[in-house]
């Protein structure tokens, strides 16, 4: 959530150690937002998503957001989302338990999700691996990232992919 906040507030530093209880250098420290390489924490993340959503090869999900922002003096039409308002495209990935493993901002809403995904650091660490992320299909399919519903029922809802991503985010 401070990555979140920050994204929101650039000028947060000051209001972060109230609101959420921690340092300057806590808000900073990367140690809380970590992807899986390990294979500890890999075998780790499929057996947690095998006991609690039966699929054995998953580690995680994915899917982009909008996440609002102020508009830059000079070059920030890139930025203008099609309601008018700066936004950054904001890919995350959480894990069975709905804890971000990772956040890349460094997409402006023109970055569709699909050469987010392509580009990504996520997407490079699982390539060559038995590994896979669940995404949504703006994602595209590869062997590393699989659509659990293309073109869902109407009236099923979004996907508990994108649930996911959305209750951790806090964006609904």
């Amino acid at each position: 959530m401070n990555d979140i906040r920050y994204l929101g507030d650039p000028g947060y530093q000051q209001g972060i150690g109230p609101e959420h209880g921690v340092s300057q250098a806590t808000a900073q420290s990367n140690e809380w937002i970590k992807f899986p390489t390990t294979n500890h924490e890999l075998m780790e993340a499929k057996r947690v998503w095998q006991s609690m959503y039966k699929c054995p090869t998953a580690i995680g999900v994915t899917d982009c957001t909008h996440i609002g922002i102020l508009k830059a003096n000079s070059h920030g039409d890139e930025y203008i989302h099609r309601k008018g308002k700066p936004t950054l495209n904001v890919q995350a990935t959480c894990d069975a338990r709905e804890m971000f493993t990772s956040v890349d901002v460094s997409w402006p809403l023109s970055g569709h999700d699909f050469r987010i995904w392509r580009y990504s650091q996520t997407r490079s660490q699982l390539i060559n691996k038995a590994n896979v992320l669940l995404g949504d299909d703006g994602h595209g399919t590869e062997p590393c990232l699989m659509t659990p519903f293309r073109n869902p029922t109407p009236g099923a809802g979004k996907s508990s992919t994108e649930k996911q991503v959305v209750r951790s985010t806090g964006s609904q």
